[in-house]
Order: C-alpha cells, then structure tokens, then sequence
C-alpha cells in the first residue's frame, strides 16, 4: 500500500498544524508533516514539502492564498484543501484535535 503524504500548514507550525500532524501520525496508510507559512515559524515550509505533499490541508483562507502566491508551480494538481479553523487552540487542545477529527478524516 502506497503511503499518501499529507501536509498541514499553519501561519507558525507552532500549535495547529503540528497538533494536526501528532493526530494523524498513526493514521493508516498516512504519513505526515507540517510547516508554516510566517518568515518566523517553528518549522518554515519549504518548496519541496510541498512538492512531496500528496493533500494539503491549511488552517485558514489566508494560508491558501500565501500558498499560492508562494508555491505555484509547485502546487500544479495538487488538492489544497481549507479546514477553516482560527488561531484560537494551544497545541493538542482536545477542541482542536475534535475539530481536525471532525474536518480532516473525510479526506483520508
């Protein structure tokens, strides 16, 4: 079985992404990473995370449009998908991994 490479991404890799990333760690068939768009995040995305990404999922509209802007060509058939989820959650906030639950399992 082929591992799909699912990306998550954030403003700083910080809280929602990376808690995104621990959730579906262990998710079968799944292998994860995360990075954030801001100059200052934890974990900078870099062009070729998104190149090995197979689905990628962002927290708000304004990472899918920075990711555009940033990763164009890179991005070429790639499925970009928005979770609609605020900076409101600390990391593996049981609200947040609900929600990520709720909003990314469809996709997987």
């Amino acid at each position: 079985m082929k591992l799909r490479r699912v990306l998550f991404v954030c403003s700083q890799a910080r809280l929602r992404s990376p808690t995104a990333e621990r959730v579906y760690a262990d998710w079968p068939g799944v292998e994860t990473a995360c990075g954030g768009l801001n100059a200052d995040a934890d974990v900078p995305l870099t062009p070729e995370d998104v190149v090995a990404a197979d689905l990628i999922f962002v927290m708000e509209k304004t990472h899918r449009n920075k990711l555009g802007k940033r990763y164009r060509e890179q991005l070429r058939g790639k499925r970009v998908i928005c979770l609609d989820i605020p900076d409101d959650y600390d990391y593996m906030d049981p609200v947040l991994i609900a929600l990520l639950k709720a909003r990314v399992s469809k996709f997987l």
